[in-house]
Formats: C-alpha cells, sequence, structure tokens
C-alpha cells in the first residue's frame, strides 16, 4: 500500500499544530511541511531547537516528512518567489542558498525523507545559458550540503521555469548525479511532456519524492481529484508496480478554505482509487 501525506500549503488558514493534527488525524502517513512564516519560519530564531521540538510532534502523531521549498513571499514581500537559484545579483542566489540549507536542516534534524526545490524563472535581460551557469552552480552546493547532512535533495520542474520538464531535470542531473527528482505527477499533464504514469516508470531509479493532485491538460492549477483529466487510479498503478516507497504527497495550494474537509477527503479518493487500480 503506497504512503500519503498531505502538504501545508493546502492547509495555511490553520496553525501548524491543527494542521499536522487534522493531518494525522484523516490517517495519513507524512506531512509535506512548506516553510513558511506562518508555518515553520525557517529564519525564526533557534531553528535547531524548534526543528527538535517539531520532530517529536512528528514522531508522536506517527507522521514521516518531507520538506517543501515553495512559500511564495517569504524571501520576498514584493515579489512571488524571489529571489531564486538564478537571481541576476549574487546576494539573491545566495539568499536563495541560505534558505535551501535551513531546510535541509530541518529535514535532517526531523529525520525527513527529501527537500523538495526549483530552478525558478529567468528575470528580464537574462540569458538561458547565464541562468543555467547559476543554476548548476547553486545546485552544486545545495547537493553537496544535503549529502553532508544524509538528506535527499529532490529537484523539482515546475511549468514556466527554467527546468519545466523531466527531459531538462536529466539535462540537470547530468551535471550534478547526486541530484534526486521530485515528480509532481500533474506538472506532466501541464507540459504534456509525457504521461504521469510513463514518467513514474520511466524515472523509477531516481525519484526523490512524488506530488499527486487532479489538473486539466495544459493548465497549471492544482484541482480536487476528479476535477481534471488526470488518471489518478494509473498513476497510483504505476507508483505500486515501481515500488515506490517513499511518500506521495498530495497538493492542493488553493484548498486552504475547505482544508476541514478537503484533507480527510483527498485520502478517502485515493485510497479509493487505490482499490480500483488494474493490479489492486
Amino acid at each position: 500500500m503506497l504512503r500519503f501525506a498531505y502538504n501545508t500549503n493546502g492547509a495555511s488558514n490553520h496553525r501548524l499544530e491543527d494542521a499536522l493534527g487534522l493531518i494525522a488525524d484523516s490517517g495519513y502517513d507524512g506531512v509535506a511541511l512548506t516553510l513558511d512564516h506562518h508555518h515553520f519560519d525557517p529564519f525564526a530564531p533557534r531553528l535547531d531547537h524548534r526543528a527538535s521540538k517539531l520532530s517529536s510532534r512528528l514522531d508522536k502523531l506517527g507522521l514521516d516528512l518531507v520538506v517543501e521549498t515553495g512559500a511564495r513571499f517569504l524571501l520576498n514581500p514584493r515579489e512571488k518567489h524571489e529571489p531564486t537559484l538564478i537571481h541576476p545579483t549574487e546576494d539573491g542566489r545566495d539568499r536563495r542558498i541560505e534558505f535551501l540549507t535551513r531546510a535541509l536542516d530541518v529535514a535532517a534534524i526531523c529525520d525527513g525523507e527529501a527537500v523538495s526545490f526549483w530552478a525558478g524563472r529567468p528575470q528580464e535581460g537574462v540569458g538561458v545559458d547565464e541562468a543555467w551557469s547559476w543554476l548548476v552552480e547553486g545546485v552544486g552546493q545545495v547537493v553537496e550540503a544535503a549529502e553532508e547532512r544524509g538528506v535527499t535533495p529532490a529537484f523539482e520542474p515546475e511549468p514556466g521555469m527554467l527546468v519545466e520538464t523531466v527531459g531538462d531535470f536529466y539535462h540537470l542531473q547530468d551535471q550534478i548525479p547526486g541530484l534526486r527528482l521530485a515528480l509532481d505527477t500533474g506538472h506532466c499533464l501541464v507540459t504534456e511532456e509525457r504521461a504521469p504514469q510513463a514518467a513514474v516508470r520511466e524515472c523509477e531509479s531516481d525519484l526523490g519524492t512524488v506530488a499527486i493532485e487532479d489538473m486539466k491538460r495544459g493548465i497549471h492549477e492544482h484541482l480536487f481529484f476528479g476535477e481534471g483529466d488526470m488518471d489518478i487510479p494509473a498513476i497510483l498503478d504505476a507508483l505500486e508496480e515501481v515500488g515506490f516507497g517513499r511518500l506521495v504527497c498530495v497538493e492542493l495550494s488553493r484548498a486552504s478554505p475547505t482544508a476541514h474537509e478537503t484533507v480527510p477527503d483527498a485520502l478517502d479518493y485515493l485510497r479509493s482509487a487505490e482499490r480500483v487500480s488494474p493490479d489492486a
């Protein structure tokens, strides 16, 4: 049976303590914790102490952990997701690396399965070659820090970013062999590069973490299951087939107002879909 987690970016109206309780009570095996100003601020004082307390709480609740780094305005209150690893200033790139290093620290203290991160979009005036050079340099530093901490660094292709497809990921991995893939299955449907279930099978040996939700073909919008074009049973079957034992993380980033219902409903849907999958 697959192990499911719920991403806290879909429970942002809840206190973290309450969100963790809701996730655990709903029957999930883990949590995908999006570090943010309201859900475990990585820049607040006493990071190690707070992470140790979080680790104890997760143990008590029986939840494993993936650390997510997709907070929108944590590093810049006026510019979404900036600065990134391909920011045009060295200070900006260093700020992102500091954030990712702190995320690795949280994962190490909490014995997390992976830290997921991504490239960003090139800003105006930044050439593709220059952006790739900065990306390789920054990701190399993150992977080195991850190896020192015994944490899995998982890189997520994001539609519209410098690395947006699985193919782009492998181009990056060719230059940084220690990198693993954070596969958001919905993104495959957005870019239409390959079917989500095909990506699971092709990337079996490189999967560091997996995210799941519903999406409509070609549209980057996270939807509840049954509202898009994803063949959820086929994806779950592929994950079972390759023996994926890490957390499969539900990412419904727009569902916070209804999280009290969406969190349990999402797991109910997935467990039902598992039962009807071809090899179930």
